[in-house]
């Protein structure tokens, strides 16, 4: 165990809104420790770069990173072109053998003469004493576990959860759509990204197949209409448009050669593969970082199974996709997620312009203000734009190859501005001299860049993952449906007797009991409800009566800002065991308003009628009893945060309510904590400075009292000198010796006394600091855990309609149709 690597107590690192990424060390004794590196999570949102050669520890501290975060409650987004970033599925709490024995490399035990057990035991013992020796234990791999949702998706593969990444041709959200900017890069790229996918690299102003299918998203997206790939190889065949620009469409792009794109583009419609790019979850970024109940997550996007335009076609989309959602965010200076790609080369050149490189672009721009942070890592940085990079906040250089590696991240760092000037010659130096698991930090939020050594990873580094690692990882895990995100009728978030869209209980009527249609007086209004489903041969229909009734309701609450209508659809059976209170049975339906038809569709008998039914005078008692129904069955279901003093909007599902939540209640974390050091740090320092005004106090009063103390041992050596001389005792000359020696022997002690005078007055200053310090850290701890989901509780609030406010839009004799088998 190195000195760096000594053990450290947990609560040392384990802070509030900040990452523990190692320690920080003087390239020129590395093996001295040196204080704990402790990055600030706000920084991310500032983007970071992370350049080092294999070997380096690039991977290493990128996992660490991502760690943190999830310990920090925060998501993240990681494509994984190379299968490493599986690797943090690879945490075992326990720290077994037998955890680590599915994922050791057989042939590395071969070649140290070990079997797979013994070489499972070994790498078990080496990460327990990493770990340890870095302050961590199977009790934070533990939180780490239970901290975040971990998933591995394979796009246009089924390894992992599968992504119907070809579905996101989907109209953006009417904010993308108004906001011109933004729709225009978010057709190009979507345009750029197919085309490339076969095998077009095109230009967005001359390339005519980028122009036609670019105008053909833009023409469906302004009206609101989603394409598929089907229907955009038919646009691209009869477009629908006469011209393009101030030239028809036959002049700029003739059908023969339009003929020729459309079949390239159906070739992936009929490539075997192309299922598994429209099966699975579909390409949501916000259920990508958050579960449905609102809980973290890290999205490990595996595309190491793709060939190069297949992933370029993936990552453009994705881009785009986190574009658009982070766009959709409010404004926050917390860290609110995290996208992070872990070998960049070739998405992000300096002088091509892939379809990735625009979007890509566009989040080191913008993504900031939404508390979005991009991370990019690269073994290549000859490969890298750094006039974009310029926009990352945080660059961790490790061990670089070459000298041309290192010039050209240094011309990177140049372009990065901050408080502190680039001395290039020492960066270069200290390049150079770095070790495997050392890295440079340049933070443009701190005053200068540090050398530190990344901390050990929980995650058990294997290497890349392969296929069947990845299944046998995700067994057990199903897919979201494409619709199981979709929102719920207009029903949703209300609370009603039974469930919604149940069948009415009721007797079932015998075949023999079947009537005729029986005809009703004027005034009564009368719809048939279709049959779901079809009708076996052995069955029949009949039609049971039902009131059916729509209701416009309003919901409003001053203290909650609440003013919301909604419009509610219910059904009550008309049997003679309801009597005259069909509505005590009464169910609501998920439908606002239901399909209904004035004519019955099938053939069929009608069960009886309750005389009620039959006369006009029932319905208005009936409509008022369904008023009453409403106002008690149908509060609007919202949730409360009494912490974050939340309430969530109507609609807003339990999960998303707990991501605001989460999120509003670290915003106000980060805002105390800034206040606290803004309020303690000026004290700190002028504490340090009185500390530092002591110390030399001190080292002045020492010096003083030595160079005293010399001239006193030598004026009383000069007495005891002459006196041995055998000169007279009482001469003057030894009088006024032994008088110096007097004054000097006081004037030694009053030194003296001064110096403990000093040395009282350093320990007060060093006491009162530290003093401060406990204070301050007592501050801080005080904040811990107010973002956790454990110190935050979610209640239910149920609000009642306005009672004086329940319209009743129609109120129905309803025939419901029901299959019975036949005698």
């Amino acid at each position: 165990m190195s000195a760096v690597e000594k053990p450290l107590p947990t609560s040392s690192f384990e802070k509030l809104g900040v990452f523990y990424l190692g320690r920080t060390l003087d390239p020129a004794a590395p093996q001295e420790p040196g204080n704990l590196l402790l990055y600030d999570s706000r920084d991310l949102t500032t983007h970071a770069v992370c350049v080092g050669m294999t070997g380096s520890g690039k991977t290493g501290l990128c996992i660490s990173l991502l760690e943190e975060a999830a310990l920090d409650g925060v998501p993240a987004i990681a494509i994984d072109p190379k299968g490493d970033l599986g690797n943090l599925l690879l945490t075992f709490p326990e720290l077994r053998p037998s955890d680590f024995r599915p994922w050791i490399d057989e042939g590395d035990a071969a070649r140290k003469g070990r079997t797979p057990e013994e070489h499972a035991e070994k790498t078990a013992e080496k990460w327990r004493e990493g770990l340890a020796s870095w302050g961590e234990d199977g009790a934070r791999i533990r939180a780490l576990r239970q901290a975040v949702d971990l998933a591995i998706y394979t796009p246009g593969g089924t390894a992992g959860l599968p992504l119907a990444a070809l579905r996101s041709f989907s109209a953006p959200s009417t904010a993308v759509r108004n906001d011109e900017e933004a729709l225009r890069d978010r057709v190009s790229a979507a345009a750029s990204g197919l085309l490339s996918l076969v095998g077009l690299e095109s230009d967005p102003l001359s390339s005519r197949e980028h122009i036609l299918v670019a105008t053909l998203l833009e023409d469906a997206w302004r009206q609101g209409r989603d394409l598929d790939l089907a229907s955009l190889i038919r646009g691209v065949q009869e477009p629908g448009f006469d011209s393009i620009g101030v030239m028809d469409v036959e002049s700029f792009y003739p059908s023969r050669e339009r003929f020729a794109l459309a079949m390239k583009l159906n070739g992936i419609l009929a490539s075997p593969g192309f299922a598994a790019w429209t099966e699975g979850e579909p390409l949501d970024v916000a259920r990508l970082l958050w579960t449905e109940e609102g809980r973290p997550r890290i999205s490990v996007v595996h595309i190491a199974h793709l060939d190069d335009a297949e992933r370029m076609f993936f990552v453009t989309l994705l881009l785009n996709e986190v574009l658009a959602w982070a766009r959709a965010q409010s404004g926050t200076s917390s860290l609110r997620a995290i996208l992070y790609m872990d070998e960049v080369f070739g998405f992000f050149p300096p002088t091509r312009k892939p379809p990735s490189k625009p979007p890509m672009l566009t989040l080191l721009k913008q993504a900031r203000a939404f508390g979005l942070g991009v991370v990019l890592a690269t073994q290549n940085p000859v490969d890298l734009d750094y006039k974009g990079l310029s926009n990352a906040g945080t660059w961790f250089l490790g061990r670089l190859q070459t000298q041309r590696d290192k010039d050209r991240v240094l011309d990177g760092l140049e372009g990065v501005s901050g408080r502190s000037a680039l001395d290039r010659r020492t960066v270069d130096r200290t390049l150079s001299g770095l070790e495997s698991r050392m890295f440079l930090m340049h933070n443009v939020h701190e005053d200068e860049p540090v050398v530190f050594r990344t901390r050990w990873a929980m995650s058990y580094l294997r290497g890349p993952l392969v296929r069947s690692q990845i299944r046998y990882l995700m067994e057990g895990r199903v897919a979201v449906a494409s619709d199981a995100t979709a929102p719920g009728g207009a029903a949703a978030g209300l609370i009603a007797e039974g469930g919604a869209g149940e069948a009415i209980a009721a007797p079932g009527p015998e075949v023999g009991s079947r009537q005729k249609r029986p005809a009703l007086p004027a005034g009564i209004a009368e719809v048939f409800l279709p049959m779901s489903g079809g009708v076996s041969g052995g069955s029949d229909v009949v039609y049971r009566p039902a009131l059916l009734g729509t209701v416009d309701v309003r919901y409003a609450r001053a203290r909650t800002d609440l003013d919301e209508w909604r419009r509610i659809s219910c059904l009550a059976p008309l049997e003679p065991t309801t009597g005259g209170r069909p509505w005590d049975a009464g169910r609501v339906l998920e439908e606002d308003e239901p399909e209904w038809l004035q004519d019955p569709g099938l053939e069929g008998g009608y069960a009886s009628l309750p005389a009620a039914a039959a006369r006009p005078a029932s319905y208005p008692r009936w409509e008022s009893a369904l008023r009453g129904f409403v106002y008690r069955s149908c509060p609007l279901r919202l949730w409360r945060c009494p912490e974050a003093k939340l309430i969530s909007r109507p609609g807003e599902s339990d999960g998303d309510f707990r991501i605001r939540v989460r999120e509003s209640a670290r915003e106000a974390r980060d805002e105390r904590l800034e206040k606290i050091r803004k309020r303690y740090g000026q004290k700190l320092v002028r504490a340090d400075d009185r500390v530092l005004a002591a110390e030399r106090r001190l080292a002045g009063q020492k010096d003083q009292y030595s160079e005293r103390r010399a001239q006193s041992v030598l004026r009383t050596g000069e007495s005891i000198l002459g006196a041995l001389l055998g000169r007279k005792v009482l001469s003057s000359t030894n009088v006024r010796r032994a008088s110096a020696s007097m004054r000097s022997a006081r004037q030694t002690a009053r030194e003296r006394d001064d110096v403990e005078r000093a040395e009282e007055r350093l320990r007060e200053a060093i006491e009162k600091r530290d003093m401060l310090a406990a204070e301050f850290e007592d501050k801080i701890a005080a904040e811990r855990g107010s973002a956790d989901d454990a110190a935050l509780t979610i209640e239910e609030l149920l609000v009642a309609p306005r009672k004086s406010e329940i319209s009743v839009r129609r109120l129905a004799l309803a025939w419901v149709p029901e299959p019975v088998t036949r005698a």
